[in-house]
């Protein structure tokens, strides 16, 4: 319950700008402890309840050890104020299938300067694993639309994605999902969290 707690100040702190946030290490052992109680649990997500407009707040590095096989965290840390990343997700047909198909977006807001990166999804919901591509981007400068097309290969990489093996893609497993934050590793081995953040949501549904 501690960790839980910890990891909803951190979302709220960025998402509205505060500094009262818990320590970076700290952050990284409430992760480390919903991961492990999520695997002792057994829970289970499904796509549906990623639906939505997430902020990133948090993410670790991840290095290779000499001495032994495997992956280690690095100290994690949080995402400064200037830049802006927002993951969102819609489904495709039924969000609630043992294999559950959508789109991801990825926006990076630096300044006035915008990257949009887009693709195709498949939710495995008895792994938890959420599998991407990004194919498509679109880049705006003051909201002025200066590229939008396929990244290189995208148009090939999209057409072929359903039918492409989750160990070949990139991914995340999510360990928790909670109304207003999730948590996942990704396939390299970090950690990172995301906070809801309803209000840029809000405004994505009127601009669409």
């Amino acid at each position: 319950m501690e960790n839980l707690l910890s990891l909803e100040r951190a979302a709220k702190s960025i998402i509205t700008n505060s500094s009262q946030k818990p320590s970076p290490n700290d952050l990284v052992n409430a992760l480390l402890q919903a991961e492990k109680t999520a695997k002792r649990d057994k829970k289970r997500y499904s796509f549906l309840q990623l639906i939505g407009t997430w902020r990133l707040c948090f993410i670790t590095g991840t290095q290779k050890t000499r001495q032994r096989a495997g992956i280690v965290l690095k100290s994690g840390r949080y995402l400064p104020s200037w830049v802006k990343i927002y993951l969102s997700y819609s489904p495709v047909g039924d969000g609630d299938s043992p294999e559950a198909r959508g789109n991801i977006q990825n926006l990076v807001e630096l300044g006035s300067l915008q990257f949009s990166f887009s693709g195709p999804v498949k939710f495995l919901s008895g792994k938890n694993i959420l599998a991407f591509d990004f194919t498509r981007i679109i880049v705006k400068l003051f909201g002025f639309k200066l590229y939008e097309g396929y990244i290189r290969g995208g148009k090939t990489s999209e057409e072929k994605f359903y039918a492409e093996r989750v160990g070949k893609q990139a991914f995340f497993a999510y360990f928790l999902v909670q109304e207003n934050l999730i948590a996942a590793r990704g396939r390299g081995g970090g950690l990172a969290f995301w906070g809801k953040d309803k209000t840029n949501d809000m405004e994505r549904r009127r601009e669409r």
